[in-house]
């Protein structure tokens, strides 16, 4: 009973997790009308890292060197590198095309948790998540968004699925730390650190962050993408994969490009057309069926290599 509860509350995190991401591709719509992409990474996790603030206060690590070594690795290629090279894809290519290739992430995870993490998704899981890709596809293709940023280009396509792949190793080095350490804990010192990296990189590569000229509708889009998008988002996400194989994890992943679609829709006026409502059916079947019916086996830890 125990062990069922405990992969029902890592489900219930995980899909919580991913529609949390696709609210970032609005609010960060919003805030990139009006600031460069560096300094719109920046105050996202300036948030994200004031809402973690009281934990990192009253708790400890307690990591040993070699896992400080891993959170700061994971950090480093999932909070600056990931996030800038995302957004800056985002910002040479379409919300279409940037949501679909979104949508092979789940199909990342799931390989990359296959070779590295020794997990073992059974043929329901991988028709799952096939299912799940497919319906982010045709959302991805479904909609017709407003193309006034410029038309979809290779390079923007490419540095979206090269950020990624980066994730992934996040995911990775996360999801080893957090098989000693509370999900809270890791991340809560991980934003921090990641937030110190962007006080080095950000204004190397983009200058001071600008604090004048700000609109409040872009100040709200920011708080709201560092406190529900980003700490939020994390904290669920990394309990989540605490409790359930992140190869069954990934599915949820195409939460984003889903709820991105239905907040274009009734905030953007965005038209969603048959195939994009297919593909969100299709995402919630795969969801409930992977949840319902997979069952992946993961070894055990001592059998991870050090």
């Amino acid at each position: 009973m125990a062990l069922s509860h405990s992969r029902t509350s890592g489900f219930l995190a995980c899909a919580t997790a991913g529609t949390f991401w696709g609210m970032g591709f609005y609010f960060g719509k919003i805030a990139l009308a009006e600031m460069s992409v560096g300094h719109m990474v920046f105050y996202r996790f300036l948030f994200a890292t004031l809402a973690m603030l009281p934990v990192v206060l009253t708790r400890r690590p307690g990591l040993s060197r070699s896992e400080w070594g891993i959170l700061l690795l994971g950090t480093f290629l999932g909070i600056p590198l990931q996030f800038l090279l995302q957004f800056k894809g985002l910002s040479l290519t379409t919300v279409s095309h940037a949501a679909l290739m979104v949508g092979t992430m789940p199909v990342i995870l799931a390989v990359g948790a296959t070779l590295f993490a020794h997990e073992r998704l059974d043929w329901i899981g991988w028709t799952s998540l096939a299912v799940s890709t497919t319906g982010a596809a045709l959302i991805a293709t479904g909609g017709r968004h407003s193309h006034a940023a410029g038309d979809p280009t290779l390079a923007g396509d490419l540095l979206v699925v090269l950020s990624l792949l980066i994730a992934l190793f996040w995911v990775l080095c996360n999801k080893r730390l957090m098989g000693n350490h509370s999900a809270l804990v890791i991340t809560a010192y991980s934003l921090m650190s990641g937030m110190l990296m962007l006080c080095v990189i950000v204004p190397a590569m983009y200058g001071l962050p600008p604090t004048h000229g700000i609109s409040l509708k872009a100040w709200l889009a920011l708080a709201a993408s560092g406190f529900l998008c980003t700490a939020a988002s994390t904290f669920l996400w990394n309990y989540g994969i605490a409790h359930i194989p992140a190869s069954q994890a990934g599915v949820f992943l195409n939460m984003e490009p889903l709820m991105g679609s239905i907040l274009g829709v009734t905030l953007l006026r965005e038209t969603l057309g048959p195939t994009g409502i297919a593909g969100g059916l299709l995402i919630l079947m795969a969801a409930i069926t992977l949840t319902t019916k997979s069952r992946a086996r993961v070894k055990e830890p001592d059998c991870i290599p050090t």
